[in-house]
């Protein structure tokens, strides 16, 4: 049992409130998958004001200063800035294009979060 911590959310306009305390990491450090078949990941596509894309995938695509590159279920962790152009989320065999200026995207156990013009 550790010390309890406890976090400060920057919210707009610098605002702090203090969110729940951190949860202990569990036993298990092994990572586990949303669905739980290796095959898929949850992907979040947001902006300040607008959710472009919040589901399951098995894949997703874009474009960084080093060029094109796919996130795939069980990638390693992975943080890296986004260059202009689509990013494109893929699921039974449907393709979903974003059209995006510049962001950030963040990959960890099977969660890709992708934050829009910030």
């Amino acid at each position: 049992m550790g010390i309890p911590t406890t976090l400060y959310v920057l919210r707009p306009f610098g605002a702090h409130v203090m969110a729940d305390p951190v949860k202990e990491p569990s036993s298990d450090s092994r990572p586990s998958t949303p669905t739980g078949d290796g095959k898929h990941m949850h992907v979040k596509v947001y902006a300040p004001f607008k959710v472009y894309f919040d589901g399951q995938a098995e894949s997703i695509s874009a474009e960084n200063d080093t060029g094109p590159f796919d996130i795939l279920a069980g990638h390693h962790n992975f943080m890296t800035l986004l260059s202009a152009g689509e990013i494109t989320v893929r699921n039974e065999g449907k393709e979903e294009k974003i059209k995006i200026n510049h962001g950030i995207m963040h990959v960890k156990k099977d969660e890709v979060v992708v934050f829009l013009d910030v």
